[in-house]
């Protein structure tokens, strides 16, 4: 999007690439252990300009804990790095960040909807009655969505119904009661959902975290 925040949530099998000079905070909202790679910005992949979410591979998975094995050869630590580099540039990307509008200069109506959608991601309610709440049209929001995210309000809504159900589903929730929590009347209205932007079913989600 074109805002200048945006929050990522990163269930496993998922990191994110984090722009050289990007200023960023992390939050840890689970019991988590997570790895950081810290890389030159001279390795940006081509056409990288900003952050972004990446599929985690297999191979990846394994090289990031080998490149910390005590007494590691320089040769070998080279050919780690170069094969850490070359799966990051091919990694997918993936969709799975919320734009917010900057806090000090976005409009503050447009901030109050998108606090009162983060507050409640389970509200089904249209755009039309998301807006009155905060006393505008939906003409306006829409506008403010395209202006000041990049985006409309559907696409939007879904990536913040994305980050609320990860976190739940990751705890191990039956997905019956994460479809429920988000807004859904039925599990499979939810899983078709989550698995045509995620490209898996919720439940492969939590089988491959070992739940």
């Amino acid at each position: 999007g074109t805002g200048d925040a945006t929050t990522y949530i990163v269930p496993p099998s998922r990191a994110v690439w984090i722009a050289p000079g990007a200023r960023h905070t992390i939050l840890a909202l689970e019991a988590a252990e997570f790895r950081t790679v810290y890389m030159h910005a001279d390795v940006t992949p081509a056409g990288w300009t900003g952050c972004r979410m990446l599929g985690v591979t297999s191979l990846l998975r394994e090289l990031i804990p080998a490149l910390d094995a005590p007494g590691l050869p320089a040769a070998r630590e080279e050919a780690l790095a170069l094969l850490v580099m070359q799966e990051i540039a091919q990694a997918a990307t993936l969709q799975l960040g919320v734009p917010l509008p900057h806090p000090a200069s976005g409009d503050k109506r447009l901030r109050a909807l998108c606090d009162a959608v983060l507050q409640a991601p389970g509200r089904r309610h249209t755009l039309a009655a998301w807006a009155a709440d905060v006393g505008a049209s939906e003409r306006t929001m829409t506008r403010l969505f395209r202006d000041e995210l990049g985006t409309s309000f559907q696409p939007w809504r879904q990536q913040v119904v994305l980050a609320h159900a990860l976190p739940l589903l990751g705890r191990g929730l039956p997905v019956s009661q994460v479809a429920a929590l988000c807004g859904y009347a039925s599990e499979s209205a939810f899983a078709a959902m989550f698995k045509a932007a995620m490209g898996q079913p919720p439940s492969r989600l939590q089988s491959e975290i070992g739940l």
